[in-house]
């Protein structure tokens, strides 16, 4: 039985982290290929470039048509860019190549949200070319949506969802901050959400819409609000020097409502170093119905490691797909891949 193989494109922390998770973690799976855009990998053996002490046969190329058409495999696993619009030409050359494809890009995990044009147009492309695609990560993609899901199975009745993840971005770049509006001050802040430069979490009308559409509900409306996290003791990262009396984060929640009512409550709000003023992190989970059930995980699931597990272990699913786009609950349950992964292949 021969191993699934991998091409990689984008070879960040995103990228590399999976990369690692397959070579040091997953038996039957097999990297054939990597794709990056950094000057200073290309032309290098990936095993370098992941500074893992040896090398693996492959080099980092910049030049994705040729590896997509010399190269055969199974999947892409694709980490580059967070919108739909951004990864549509990326995603394309994959799929015409013949090749599956899981994205991490946040809005691919519903594309049919903001870009329902292009969420057809992939649908249709992937059909004519008989491979799935599917974007997933910790969240969108599990905790504020699949995970969600799989919880209201046990319950004869849903009244209403309210959940959060409240995570701490101190680990993070100058990116981040910069879009969290971490080191600004409030004006600034208000200023940055009007002009689309401060987001939030990118992903909450998705979530909304995997957790409706699996319930069976048709939304109203969904009402986003970004407010500003402000600090009263001095915070600081690698990156960022936060003033008492600025911004350390970002309180994003979305509601949505049905028949004007609140039905869905989404928050996340983000922060960094919020243990400085007694915030703990985790991920909260409240099923209102018949029964109400109730989840909590204070340690807050690691947005990186999360992101990587989830998209490597979802290798098996797509594979296994129907062609066309898919969703995280369109298709079966996600597990931790433990055992050879091929024999959860259906060839």
């Amino acid at each position: 039985m021969e191993n699934i193989k991998v091409v990689l494109w984008g070879l960040g922390a995103m990228g590399s982290g999976m990369a690692k998770d397959i070579l040091l973690n997953k038996q039957g799976i097999e990297i054939v290929g990597a794709i990056g855009q950094n000057p200073a990998k290309i032309g290098k053996d990936l095993g370098e470039v992941l500074e893992l002490g040896r090398k693996l046969g492959v080099t980092v190329s910049d030049n994705p048509e040729q590896v997509l058409k010399n190269v055969k495999a199974d999947i892409v696993l694709h980490a580059t860019q967070s919108f739909t619009k951004d990864v549509l030409f990326e995603i394309s050359l994959i799929v015409k190549s013949g090749k599956n494809v899981i994205t991490i890009a946040e809005e691919m995990s519903a594309p049919q949200v903001e870009t329902p044009d292009l969420a057809a147009l992939l649908d249709k492309l992937a059909k004519e070319n008989s491979v799935t695609i599917l974007g997933t990560g910790v969240n969108p993609g599990f905790v504020l949506d699949t995970l969600i899901l799989t919880m209201t199975g046990a319950c004869q009745v849903v009244n209403k969802i309210r959940a959060a993840r409240v995570n701490d971005l101190s680990p993070f770049g100058p990116t981040v901050m910069k879009t969290q509006g971490v080191g600004t001050t409030v004006e600034e802040f208000h200023a940055g959400v009007k002009a689309g430069t401060i987001v939030g979490h990118i992903g909450f009308k998705q979530s909304m819409y995997l957790i409706a559409k699996g319930l069976g509900w048709e939304l109203d409306d969904i009402v986003e609000t970004r407010e500003p996290i402000v600090t009263n003791v001095y915070r600081e990262t690698p990156h960022v020097k936060v003033q008492p009396g600025m911004v350390a984060g970002c309180r994003h929640i979305a509601r949505g409502y049905k028949n004007g009512e609140e039905i869905i409550t989404l928050e996340h709000p983000q922060q960094i170093h919020p243990e400085l003023e007694g915030v703990k992190t985790g991920d909260y989970i409240v099923v209102e119905g018949t029964p109400t059930i109730k989840f909590s995980d204070e340690q807050e699931i690691p947005g990186g490691i999360g992101t990587m597990a989830t998209a490597v272990n979802m290798i098996p699913q797509v594979i296994n797909a129907q062609a066309g786009l898919g969703t995280m609950p369109e298709l079966p349950v996600i597990t931790a891949l433990m055992g050879d992964v091929r024999r959860k292949i259906k060839r």
